[in-house]
């Protein structure tokens, strides 16, 4: 279960929308890793989701969970 973060408002619309991908899997409620593209590079973030996901899949930021974590869904 998800437990809210109090995140920075331009931290949280910096993060929301952007679609990466999967680098390290991510199991049904655990961690896993995704890269995203921040300022004009790549960066790791500690990836969520309520379903696995699987590496090299492309997902997109529902959620900041903080500075350094997000929840992610399937991105077609």
């Amino acid at each position: 279960m998800r437990k809210p973060v109090n995140v920075s408002m331009d931290a949280e619309e910096s993060l929301l929308g952007k679609v990466g991908r999967v680098t390290v899997s991510i199991p049904a409620h655990g961690p896993g890793e995704v890269l995203l593209p921040i300022r004009g590079a790549s960066e790791a973030f500690a990836a969520w989701s309520d379903e696995p996901i699987p590496r090299h899949t492309r997902v997109a930021v529902v959620e900041s969970l903080s500075a350094r974590s997000v929840f992610v869904t399937p991105f077609p």
